[in-house]
Protein backbone atom coordinates (compact mmCIF):
# COMPACT_ATOMS: atom_id res chain seq x y z
CA UNK A 1 0.00 0.00 0.00
CA UNK A 2 1.72 3.34 -1.01
CA UNK A 3 2.01 5.79 1.59
CA UNK A 4 -0.45 8.95 1.46
CA UNK A 5 0.03 12.22 2.44
CA UNK A 6 -2.96 14.46 3.74
CA UNK A 7 -2.79 18.30 3.81
CA UNK A 8 -2.83 19.68 7.06
CA UNK A 9 -5.83 22.26 6.45
CA UNK A 10 -7.96 19.12 5.75
CA UNK A 11 -7.34 17.45 9.20
CA UNK A 12 -7.65 20.68 10.89
CA UNK A 13 -4.02 20.60 12.05
CA UNK A 14 -1.40 23.70 12.92
CA UNK A 15 -4.15 26.24 13.56
CA UNK A 16 -6.09 24.93 9.68
CA UNK A 17 -10.12 24.66 9.78
CA UNK A 18 -11.02 21.41 8.07
CA UNK A 19 -13.07 22.08 4.87
CA UNK A 20 -16.20 20.72 6.43
CA UNK A 21 -16.34 23.20 8.80
CA UNK A 22 -15.88 26.43 6.36
CA UNK A 23 -18.94 28.05 5.60
CA UNK A 24 -18.81 28.95 1.78
CA UNK A 25 -19.75 32.47 1.64
CA UNK A 26 -20.80 34.86 -1.27
CA UNK A 27 -20.36 39.01 -1.23
CA UNK A 28 -23.00 40.86 -2.78
CA UNK A 29 -21.98 44.00 -3.07
CA UNK A 30 -18.50 45.20 -3.23
CA UNK A 31 -17.97 49.10 -2.07
CA UNK A 32 -16.46 51.20 0.63
CA UNK A 33 -18.11 48.93 3.51
CA UNK A 34 -16.63 45.86 1.94
CA UNK A 35 -13.63 47.02 1.30
CA UNK A 36 -13.65 47.86 5.24
CA UNK A 37 -14.66 44.90 6.63
CA UNK A 38 -12.97 42.06 4.07
CA UNK A 39 -9.55 42.38 5.30
CA UNK A 40 -10.97 40.92 8.78
CA UNK A 41 -13.34 38.46 6.98
CA UNK A 42 -10.61 37.08 5.59
CA UNK A 43 -8.50 36.23 8.19
CA UNK A 44 -11.29 34.42 9.59
CA UNK A 45 -10.30 30.50 8.80
CA UNK A 46 -14.23 28.94 9.10
CA UNK A 47 -15.06 31.76 6.14
CA UNK A 48 -14.58 30.46 2.85
CA UNK A 49 -14.98 33.69 0.15
CA UNK A 50 -16.15 32.03 -3.34
CA UNK A 51 -18.18 34.60 -4.79
CA UNK A 52 -18.73 38.24 -5.15
CA UNK A 53 -21.31 40.32 -7.04
CA UNK A 54 -22.01 43.83 -7.86
CA UNK A 55 -23.55 45.46 -11.07
CA UNK A 56 -20.42 47.47 -11.20
CA UNK A 57 -17.63 45.86 -12.92
CA UNK A 58 -14.44 47.99 -11.67
CA UNK A 59 -14.17 51.25 -11.13
CA UNK A 60 -11.95 54.39 -8.65
CA UNK A 61 -14.99 56.66 -8.23
CA UNK A 62 -16.15 55.99 -4.92
CA UNK A 63 -16.36 58.91 -2.76
CA UNK A 64 -14.45 58.85 0.83
CA UNK A 65 -15.42 60.78 3.83
CA UNK A 66 -13.94 64.42 5.02
CA UNK A 67 -11.54 66.69 3.63
CA UNK A 68 -10.10 66.23 0.29
CA UNK A 69 -6.22 65.98 0.55
CA UNK A 70 -5.65 66.11 -3.08
CA UNK A 71 -6.68 62.88 -4.74
CA UNK A 72 -7.07 62.26 -7.86
CA UNK A 73 -9.21 58.96 -7.94
CA UNK A 74 -11.57 57.71 -5.17
CA UNK A 75 -11.87 54.33 -3.37
CA UNK A 76 -11.87 51.52 -5.88
CA UNK A 77 -15.11 49.21 -6.00
CA UNK A 78 -16.80 46.76 -7.98
CA UNK A 79 -17.07 42.98 -8.37
CA UNK A 80 -13.64 42.74 -10.37
CA UNK A 81 -11.64 44.87 -7.31
CA UNK A 82 -13.64 42.20 -5.30
CA UNK A 83 -12.46 39.26 -6.83
CA UNK A 84 -8.69 40.52 -7.00
CA UNK A 85 -8.70 40.68 -3.44
CA UNK A 86 -10.16 37.55 -2.35
CA UNK A 87 -8.27 35.62 -4.93
CA UNK A 88 -4.76 37.52 -4.03
CA UNK A 89 -5.27 36.81 -0.21
CA UNK A 90 -6.11 33.04 -0.82
CA UNK A 91 -2.94 32.70 -2.91
CA UNK A 92 -0.71 33.85 -0.39
CA UNK A 93 -2.55 31.89 2.40
CA UNK A 94 -2.51 28.71 0.18
CA UNK A 95 1.47 29.36 -1.27
CA UNK A 96 -0.43 28.61 -4.64
CA UNK A 97 1.14 30.59 -8.43
CA UNK A 98 -2.70 31.72 -9.27
CA UNK A 99 -6.01 31.10 -7.68
CA UNK A 100 -9.12 31.53 -9.14
CA UNK A 101 -11.40 30.06 -6.58
CA UNK A 102 -13.50 33.44 -6.28
CA UNK A 103 -16.01 33.63 -9.23
CA UNK A 104 -17.90 37.34 -9.81
CA UNK A 105 -21.41 38.16 -11.11
CA UNK A 106 -22.89 41.17 -12.05
CA UNK A 107 -26.46 39.73 -11.48
CA UNK A 108 -27.06 38.64 -7.65
CA UNK A 109 -29.66 36.30 -8.64
CA UNK A 110 -27.54 34.63 -11.23
CA UNK A 111 -25.25 34.39 -8.38
CA UNK A 112 -27.96 32.59 -6.52
CA UNK A 113 -28.83 30.27 -8.99
CA UNK A 114 -25.18 29.04 -10.03
CA UNK A 115 -23.20 28.95 -6.90
CA UNK A 116 -24.50 25.43 -5.28
CA UNK A 117 -21.73 25.01 -3.03
CA UNK A 118 -23.18 28.53 -0.92
CA UNK A 119 -23.88 28.26 2.62
CA UNK A 120 -23.87 32.06 3.34
CA UNK A 121 -24.40 35.38 1.63
CA UNK A 122 -23.34 38.29 3.13
CA UNK A 123 -25.22 41.79 1.74
CA UNK A 124 -22.79 44.80 1.29
CA UNK A 125 -24.81 46.86 -1.49
CA UNK A 126 -27.01 50.19 -0.89
CA UNK A 127 -29.96 49.85 1.67
CA UNK A 128 -32.40 49.56 -1.22
CA UNK A 129 -31.74 46.13 -2.12
CA UNK A 130 -30.85 44.58 1.17
CA UNK A 131 -34.52 43.12 1.77
CA UNK A 132 -34.74 41.89 -1.97
CA UNK A 133 -31.18 39.68 -1.70
CA UNK A 134 -31.76 38.82 1.55
CA UNK A 135 -35.38 36.97 0.95
CA UNK A 136 -34.41 35.72 -2.35
CA UNK A 137 -30.92 33.92 -0.59
CA UNK A 138 -33.52 32.60 2.34
CA UNK A 139 -36.32 31.11 -0.04
CA UNK A 140 -32.70 29.42 -1.36
CA UNK A 141 -31.90 28.04 1.97
CA UNK A 142 -28.75 30.28 2.31
CA UNK A 143 -28.25 32.23 5.69
CA UNK A 144 -27.83 35.65 5.33
CA UNK A 145 -25.67 38.43 7.00
CA UNK A 146 -26.80 41.81 5.74
CA UNK A 147 -25.24 45.29 6.87
CA UNK A 148 -27.41 47.46 8.45
CA UNK A 149 -30.42 48.41 7.77
CA UNK A 150 -32.64 45.38 7.18
CA UNK A 151 -34.55 46.81 4.95
CA UNK A 152 -34.72 50.54 3.39
CA UNK A 153 -38.62 50.44 4.26
CA UNK A 154 -40.83 48.91 7.21
CA UNK A 155 -42.80 47.21 5.03
CA UNK A 156 -39.28 45.21 3.34
CA UNK A 157 -37.93 44.60 6.97
CA UNK A 158 -41.17 42.85 7.99
CA UNK A 159 -40.98 40.92 5.28
CA UNK A 160 -37.65 39.59 5.38
CA UNK A 161 -38.08 39.08 9.21
CA UNK A 162 -41.15 37.06 8.15
CA UNK A 163 -39.25 35.12 5.87
CA UNK A 164 -36.66 34.61 8.30
CA UNK A 165 -38.91 32.97 10.51
CA UNK A 166 -40.55 30.76 7.86
CA UNK A 167 -37.34 29.20 6.48
CA UNK A 168 -35.84 29.19 9.82
CA UNK A 169 -32.57 30.07 8.10
CA UNK A 170 -30.23 31.96 10.81
CA UNK A 171 -29.38 35.97 10.18
CA UNK A 172 -26.99 38.41 10.94
CA UNK A 173 -27.23 42.14 11.33
CA UNK A 174 -23.78 43.83 11.21
CA UNK A 175 -24.49 46.65 12.86
CA UNK A 176 -23.39 45.89 16.70
CA UNK A 177 -20.99 46.92 18.61
CA UNK A 178 -20.22 46.19 22.38
CA UNK A 179 -17.76 48.40 23.81
CA UNK A 180 -16.58 48.01 27.34
CA UNK A 181 -17.69 51.59 28.39
CA UNK A 182 -21.14 51.05 27.80
CA UNK A 183 -20.77 48.19 30.04
CA UNK A 184 -19.81 50.45 32.91
CA UNK A 185 -22.70 53.22 32.01
CA UNK A 186 -24.53 50.41 32.49
CA UNK A 187 -23.46 49.23 35.67
CA UNK A 188 -23.80 53.17 36.66
CA UNK A 189 -27.56 53.56 36.14
CA UNK A 190 -28.50 50.40 37.34
CA UNK A 191 -27.03 50.87 40.81
CA UNK A 192 -28.50 54.68 40.83
CA UNK A 193 -25.37 56.91 40.55
CA UNK A 194 -27.67 59.23 38.16
CA UNK A 195 -31.14 58.34 39.97
CA UNK A 196 -33.85 57.06 37.81
CA UNK A 197 -33.13 58.25 34.21
CA UNK A 198 -35.98 60.18 32.61
CA UNK A 199 -34.21 61.57 28.85
CA UNK A 200 -31.82 60.37 26.86
CA UNK A 201 -30.52 61.73 23.97
CA UNK A 202 -28.01 61.06 21.32
CA UNK A 203 -26.79 63.31 18.19
CA UNK A 204 -24.47 62.62 15.54
CA UNK A 205 -22.97 65.72 13.29
CA UNK A 206 -24.10 63.28 9.67
CA UNK A 207 -24.79 63.75 7.06
CA UNK A 208 -21.55 63.49 5.75
CA UNK A 209 -23.04 63.23 2.29
CA UNK A 210 -25.13 65.71 -0.01
CA UNK A 211 -28.41 65.53 1.38
CA UNK A 212 -31.56 67.77 2.24
CA UNK A 213 -32.62 68.35 -1.87
CA UNK A 214 -36.09 68.57 -2.80
CA UNK A 215 -34.94 68.24 -6.73
CA UNK A 216 -33.59 65.17 -8.75
CA UNK A 217 -30.09 65.40 -9.60
CA UNK A 218 -29.70 67.20 -12.79
CA UNK A 219 -26.20 65.30 -13.30
CA UNK A 220 -27.38 62.84 -15.55
CA UNK A 221 -23.93 61.87 -18.09
CA UNK A 222 -24.46 58.36 -19.89
CA UNK A 223 -23.76 55.35 -17.54
CA UNK A 224 -20.09 54.27 -17.34
CA UNK A 225 -18.78 51.42 -19.48
CA UNK A 226 -18.97 48.72 -16.79
CA UNK A 227 -21.84 49.84 -14.44
CA UNK A 228 -25.43 47.98 -14.73
CA UNK A 229 -27.77 51.06 -13.70
CA UNK A 230 -30.60 48.70 -14.53
CA UNK A 231 -29.84 46.32 -11.88
CA UNK A 232 -28.47 48.97 -9.29
CA UNK A 233 -32.16 50.13 -9.21
CA UNK A 234 -33.29 46.63 -8.30
CA UNK A 235 -36.39 46.58 -7.10
CA UNK A 236 -36.76 50.71 -7.54
CA UNK A 237 -38.95 52.25 -10.31
CA UNK A 238 -36.86 52.90 -13.25
CA UNK A 239 -35.14 56.51 -13.49
CA UNK A 240 -32.14 58.74 -15.33
CA UNK A 241 -28.95 57.65 -14.57
CA UNK A 242 -26.89 59.81 -11.89
CA UNK A 243 -23.62 59.97 -10.29
CA UNK A 244 -25.48 61.65 -7.62
CA UNK A 245 -27.50 58.52 -6.88
CA UNK A 246 -24.37 55.93 -6.40
CA UNK A 247 -21.60 54.46 -4.12
CA UNK A 248 -21.02 55.92 -0.77
CA UNK A 249 -23.82 58.93 -1.60
CA UNK A 250 -26.92 56.94 -2.28
CA UNK A 251 -28.06 56.89 1.39
CA UNK A 252 -29.66 60.71 1.37
CA UNK A 253 -32.33 59.73 -0.85
CA UNK A 254 -35.64 58.14 0.24
CA UNK A 255 -35.24 55.60 -2.67
CA UNK A 256 -31.97 54.10 -1.76
CA UNK A 257 -31.14 54.89 1.65
CA UNK A 258 -32.67 55.71 4.82
CA UNK A 259 -30.73 58.96 6.11
CA UNK A 260 -28.60 59.87 9.09
CA UNK A 261 -30.67 57.80 11.54
CA UNK A 262 -30.33 54.13 9.58
CA UNK A 263 -26.54 55.56 8.90
CA UNK A 264 -25.64 56.12 12.74
CA UNK A 265 -28.37 55.46 14.85
CA UNK A 266 -28.60 51.82 14.76
CA UNK A 267 -24.82 51.86 15.89
CA UNK A 268 -26.03 53.68 19.22
CA UNK A 269 -29.50 53.66 20.01
CA UNK A 270 -29.16 49.85 19.40
CA UNK A 271 -27.18 49.34 22.72
CA UNK A 272 -29.19 52.50 24.63
CA UNK A 273 -31.87 50.23 23.99
CA UNK A 274 -30.48 47.50 26.04
CA UNK A 275 -28.71 49.64 28.60
CA UNK A 276 -32.15 51.13 29.70
CA UNK A 277 -34.44 48.07 29.00
CA UNK A 278 -36.79 50.00 26.79
CA UNK A 279 -39.60 48.39 24.69
CA UNK A 280 -41.40 49.67 21.27
CA UNK A 281 -41.72 53.25 21.15
CA UNK A 282 -45.66 54.75 22.23
CA UNK A 283 -45.53 58.64 20.62
CA UNK A 284 -43.09 59.60 18.17
CA UNK A 285 -42.77 63.36 16.29
CA UNK A 286 -39.99 64.71 14.21
CA UNK A 287 -39.31 68.36 13.09
CA UNK A 288 -36.61 69.32 10.38
CA UNK A 289 -35.17 72.21 8.49
CA UNK A 290 -37.13 73.52 5.11
CA UNK A 291 -36.07 74.82 1.95
CA UNK A 292 -37.02 77.65 0.27
CA UNK A 293 -36.32 78.90 -3.24
CA UNK A 294 -37.39 82.12 -5.46
CA UNK A 295 -40.06 81.45 -8.09
CA UNK A 296 -41.42 84.14 -9.98
CA UNK A 297 -40.27 86.25 -7.78
CA UNK A 298 -41.73 85.09 -4.62
CA UNK A 299 -39.37 83.26 -1.86
CA UNK A 300 -41.18 80.36 -0.63
CA UNK A 301 -40.99 77.08 0.68
CA UNK A 302 -40.45 73.59 -1.10
CA UNK A 303 -41.48 70.41 -0.07
CA UNK A 304 -38.86 67.74 -0.09
CA UNK A 305 -40.53 64.30 -1.10
CA UNK A 306 -37.27 63.01 -2.61
CA UNK A 307 -34.22 63.33 -0.09
CA UNK A 308 -33.89 63.61 3.64
CA UNK A 309 -33.13 66.83 5.49
CA UNK A 310 -30.07 68.56 6.23
CA UNK A 311 -31.10 68.80 10.12
CA UNK A 312 -33.61 66.78 12.05
CA UNK A 313 -34.45 65.88 15.43
CA UNK A 314 -36.95 63.16 16.82
CA UNK A 315 -38.28 62.74 19.95
CA UNK A 316 -40.07 59.32 21.05
CA UNK A 317 -41.63 58.51 24.06
CA UNK A 318 -40.57 54.59 25.36
CA UNK A 319 -41.44 52.51 27.96
CA UNK A 320 -39.16 51.13 30.46
CA UNK A 321 -39.93 47.08 30.13
CA UNK A 322 -41.26 45.42 33.16
CA UNK A 323 -42.21 48.61 34.73
CA UNK A 324 -44.78 51.42 34.92
CA UNK A 325 -42.29 53.85 33.94
CA UNK A 326 -41.84 55.76 30.33
CA UNK A 327 -38.26 57.63 29.05
CA UNK A 328 -38.20 60.09 26.62
CA UNK A 329 -35.44 59.58 23.68
CA UNK A 330 -34.14 62.49 21.44
CA UNK A 331 -32.36 62.35 18.05
CA UNK A 332 -30.22 65.32 16.35
CA UNK A 333 -28.27 65.16 13.23
CA UNK A 334 -27.13 67.36 10.57
CA UNK A 335 -25.19 69.02 13.61
CA UNK A 336 -27.85 69.55 15.93
CA UNK A 337 -27.19 68.63 19.44
CA UNK A 338 -28.91 69.29 22.74
CA UNK A 339 -28.42 72.60 24.81
CA UNK A 340 -25.76 71.75 27.26
CA UNK A 341 -26.96 71.18 30.86
CA UNK A 342 -26.16 73.56 33.81
CA UNK A 343 -24.31 70.49 35.64
CA UNK A 344 -21.61 70.58 32.04
CA UNK A 345 -22.53 74.00 32.15
CA UNK A 346 -20.85 74.89 36.03
CA UNK A 347 -17.84 72.83 35.31
CA UNK A 348 -16.68 74.22 31.92
CA UNK A 349 -17.66 71.44 29.97
CA UNK A 350 -18.86 71.04 26.35
CA UNK A 351 -20.92 68.33 24.54
CA UNK A 352 -18.79 66.04 21.85
CA UNK A 353 -19.69 66.92 18.19
CA UNK A 354 -20.93 63.17 18.32
CA UNK A 355 -22.42 61.75 21.87
CA UNK A 356 -25.23 60.06 24.15
CA UNK A 357 -26.75 61.48 27.07
CA UNK A 358 -28.80 59.87 30.07
CA UNK A 359 -30.25 62.39 32.25
CA UNK A 360 -31.09 61.31 35.59
CA UNK A 361 -33.03 62.73 38.35
CA UNK A 362 -29.91 63.09 40.51
CA UNK A 363 -26.49 63.68 37.48
CA UNK A 364 -25.86 63.25 33.91
CA UNK A 365 -23.65 60.75 32.01
CA UNK A 366 -22.34 61.95 28.82
CA UNK A 367 -20.20 60.02 26.41
CA UNK A 368 -18.49 60.40 22.95
CA UNK A 369 -20.94 58.66 20.27
CA UNK A 370 -19.60 54.97 20.65
CA UNK A 371 -19.34 55.62 24.59
CA UNK A 372 -16.12 56.61 24.42
CA UNK A 373 -14.89 59.07 27.63
CA UNK A 374 -17.70 58.52 29.89
CA UNK A 375 -18.38 60.94 32.35
CA UNK A 376 -20.39 61.35 35.55
CA UNK A 377 -21.52 65.42 35.81
CA UNK A 378 -23.69 66.69 39.11
CA UNK A 379 -22.82 64.24 41.40
CA UNK A 380 -20.48 64.85 44.47
CA UNK A 381 -17.00 62.62 43.70
CA UNK A 382 -18.24 61.53 40.09
CA UNK A 383 -14.72 61.15 39.42
CA UNK A 384 -14.29 58.46 42.27
CA UNK A 385 -17.32 56.91 41.38
CA UNK A 386 -16.50 56.49 37.83
CA UNK A 387 -12.97 55.14 38.66
CA UNK A 388 -13.98 52.51 41.39
CA UNK A 389 -17.86 51.54 40.19
CA UNK A 390 -16.86 48.91 37.25
CA UNK A 391 -18.82 46.47 35.46
CA UNK A 392 -18.05 43.06 36.61
CA UNK A 393 -17.40 40.10 34.23
CA UNK A 394 -16.83 41.92 31.14
CA UNK A 395 -17.33 39.67 28.13
CA UNK A 396 -17.37 41.57 25.11
CA UNK A 397 -19.11 40.21 22.26
CA UNK A 398 -17.70 39.80 18.62
CA UNK A 399 -20.46 39.75 16.21
CA UNK A 400 -18.34 37.89 13.96
CA UNK A 401 -17.67 35.48 16.22
CA UNK A 402 -20.94 35.34 17.15
CA UNK A 403 -22.28 34.93 13.31
CA UNK A 404 -19.53 31.81 12.96
CA UNK A 405 -20.96 30.14 15.62
CA UNK A 406 -24.62 30.82 15.27
CA UNK A 407 -24.29 29.91 11.28
CA UNK A 408 -22.61 26.80 12.71
CA UNK A 409 -25.63 25.53 15.05
CA UNK A 410 -24.81 27.70 18.17
CA UNK A 411 -26.78 29.68 20.31
CA UNK A 412 -29.23 32.20 18.78
CA UNK A 413 -27.54 35.58 19.23
CA UNK A 414 -29.76 37.94 21.79
CA UNK A 415 -30.16 41.03 19.24
CA UNK A 416 -31.92 38.82 16.73
CA UNK A 417 -34.65 37.68 19.62
CA UNK A 418 -34.79 41.76 19.88
CA UNK A 419 -35.76 42.48 16.22
CA UNK A 420 -38.23 40.39 15.74
CA UNK A 421 -39.74 41.94 18.95
CA UNK A 422 -39.69 45.26 18.09
CA UNK A 423 -41.05 43.59 14.79
CA UNK A 424 -43.65 41.64 16.11
CA UNK A 425 -46.75 43.70 15.18
CA UNK A 426 -50.02 42.62 13.19
CA UNK A 427 -49.28 43.77 9.44
CA UNK A 428 -50.32 43.03 5.70
CA UNK A 429 -47.47 40.81 4.07
CA UNK A 430 -47.94 42.12 0.35
CA UNK A 431 -45.36 40.87 -1.99
CA UNK A 432 -46.06 41.85 -5.97
CA UNK A 433 -45.99 39.32 -7.43
CA UNK A 434 -42.28 39.09 -9.74
CA UNK A 435 -39.25 38.82 -8.46
CA UNK A 436 -38.63 41.89 -6.68
CA UNK A 437 -39.94 43.30 -3.51
CA UNK A 438 -41.77 46.50 -4.43
CA UNK A 439 -43.52 48.02 -1.59
CA UNK A 440 -46.22 50.65 -1.98
CA UNK A 441 -44.92 53.10 0.20
CA UNK A 442 -41.96 53.96 -2.91
CA UNK A 443 -41.65 57.52 -3.47
CA UNK A 444 -42.79 58.82 -6.93
CA UNK A 445 -40.18 60.03 -9.37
Amino acid sequence: MAASFVPSNVLGRSGHTPPSDKLNIGLIGFGSQSLKMLPDWLKRPELQFTSVCDPNKESYDYPQWGAPNGELWGTPGGREVGRKLINGYYEQKYGKAAYNGCTAYADFRDLLENENDLDAVFVMTPDHLHATIATAAMKKNLMVGSHKPIGNFMKETRITCETAQETGMPTQLFAFRDQEENHHIHEWIHQGVIGKVYELHRWTNRPMWPQGTPYLPENTPPVPDGFDWDLWLGPSLPRTYSPDYTHTVFRGWHEFGGGCLADMGYYGLWTDWRVLNLGMPQIAEASANVVCDVREYRSGWVRNTVSFPQAATIQWEVPVKDSNEMIDVFWYEGGLRPITPKALGREEKKLPAEGVMYVGEDGIIVADYNYGNPRIHGVDNADEIAATLKAPDINLIDYTDEMINYFKGGKIPGEITLILRLLRKPFVLEIWRSERIRPTERTNV
